[in-house]
């Protein structure tokens, strides 16, 4: 019988507690916000086409999408915080994650991947064609903030643009930054570190496209062929693709879990009937139904936001994507329903829900833990390979695969297909790197003691 674990928990106000609690809050927010954003989307999808009038079609379905999304989102991230508040790790998940960090090459992968990502979601203050501070005539504004409005160039003193037009429209702050150093008269402009957006074109004259990586004009991996910052792609299809990704995880980890456990926990005809059903489900061709779709969406009569067809690309993924994780929890919990503990829990009248959610899930985390790193680069491979074939996130969205697509297709601009191949490579090597001492620190064969 597997040895309970003897350790004394930790003072709450040790830097470890806090970092626990730290790292529950933030799990139970994802979890909570991803789990009802799901739940929301998919109820106020009907919800929304029946209730809501609307002179275009389907733009009532998109606006109970939307508005499902958020509320229940924003209701499940509450929930998931205070659950991360109630919760903490028991000693033996102290001790695998200890063993985690011990594990130099997949404890230091997980922080740079986590900084990497960390700096993405704030990506603005990084790589941005709108400045980050703007000194005028003593007063200061802050145009990268969200909550800042539209600064036309009148309100900085210039009647035209340098192409002659009235300068109504919203002002170019590198032209802006370059008129500032001219006047000398104590103005200035503070620009992110990449000064463009990841959808702008740069149309300067003398500037063919794709040009090659020049620091002068702060184009640091060059253009690609429609003149847009190869960096900024990059950049903002990383933070895409790790958003995508981690949500792809939360949602066939929900689905995969829950009917891995039951299907476990039952036997029986539920078993039997299960793995029918997932044998079938598996068999049906992925990719042909992302072409459907994909064709189904673009003939539709009305045009749908880009946001909406991202959450449809998931969705289709997710449900083609659970049935493996299904597998790995049937057999777990097989395993586990046969311990002493089980039974005894039987005896005393314990639920259902409470055997399996208290006593068999938090006894098969390592195989939970274990996929997670995986199933993100499985993610991450699945979307970019999608993006490349054209079937994937709607364009103009950065993404890595349309970034390779086009280096391809201009071998002559060999910075292109590197950049998005150097940082695939990297990314995929650090998830892999992750997943190998994760699996280490939780490998029960290793570190159970069995009398």
């Amino acid at each position: 019988m597997m040895q309970p674990a003897t350790d004394q928990p930790e003072s709450a106000q040790s830097p470890r507690a806090r970092w626990e609690i730290a790292v529950l809050l933030l799990v139970g927010l994802a979890s909570g916000f991803a789990v009802g954003g799901f739940l929301g989307g998919v109820l106020g999808a009907p919800l929304g086409g029946w209730l809501m009038e609307s002179a275009e079609p389907g733009a009532g379905v998109i606006a109970g999408v939307k508005k499902g999304f958020m509320i229940l989102g924003a209701l499940g991230a509450v929930a998931g915080l205070v659950w991360g508040a109630r919760s903490r790790f028991n000693p033996q998940t102290r001790r695998k994650l200890k063993r985690f960090y011990s594990i130099k090459r997949g404890y230091i992968s997980f922080l740079l991947l986590l900084g990497a990502f960390g700096c993405s979601l704030l990506g603005e203050l990084l790589v941005n064609n709108r400045a980050l501070l703007v000194s005028y005539e003593g007063k200061l504004y802050c145009p990268v903030s969200p909550f800042a409005r539209t600064h036309t160039g009148k309100e900085f003193g210039f009647q035209k643009d340098r192409s002659g037009q009235d300068y109504t429209f919203e002002v170019n702050y590198r032209e802006l930054k370059e008129d500032f150093a001219k006047q000398k008269k104590g103005n200035w402009v503070l620009m992110p570190l990449v000064p463009f957006n990841e959808y702008e074109n740069d149309f300067r004259e003398g500037l063919l496209h794709p040009a090659a990586p020049d620091a002068g004009m702060q184009h640091y991996l060059g253009t690609d062929r429609t003149g847009r910052d190869v960096l900024a792609r990059l950049f903002y299809g990383f933070r895409i693709t790790m958003i995508f990704a981690l949500v792809f995880m939360l949602m066939v980890y929900l689905i995969g879990v829950v009917v891995g456990c039951l299907m476990g926990y039952f036997g029986g005809w539920v078993d039997l009937a299960g793995q029918r059903a997932v044998e079938v489900w598996q068999n049906i061709p992925f990719l042909y139904m992302v072409i459907i779709v994909v064709a189904a969406v673009s003939d539709l009569p009305f045009t749908l936001p880009a946001w909406f067809k991202i959450l449809v690309l998931l969705a289709i993924m997710v449900v083609f994507s659970w049935t493996s994780m299904t597998y790995y929890m049937r057999t777990a919990v097989y395993r586990e329903k046969a311990r002493d503990y089980v039974a005894a829990a039987q005896l005393l009248g314990a639920s259902t829900p409470r055997i399996l959610f208290n006593h068999l899930l938090p006894n098969t985390i390592s195989t939970m833990v274990t996929f997670m790193p995986f199933t993100v680069a499985t993610a991450i491979i699945s979307i970019t390979a999608l993006d490349y074939l054209n079937f994937g996130l709607p364009k103009p969205t950065p993404s890595w695969g349309e970034l390779l697509q086009q280096g391809v297709a201009n071998l002559h601009a060999p910075w292109i297909v590197l950049s998005a191949f150097a940082a695939m490579v990297l990314v995929l090597t650090l998830v892999t790197f992750i997943g190998e001492g994760v699996r280490e620190a939780f490998d029960p064969k290793k570190f159970t003691t069995y009398e």
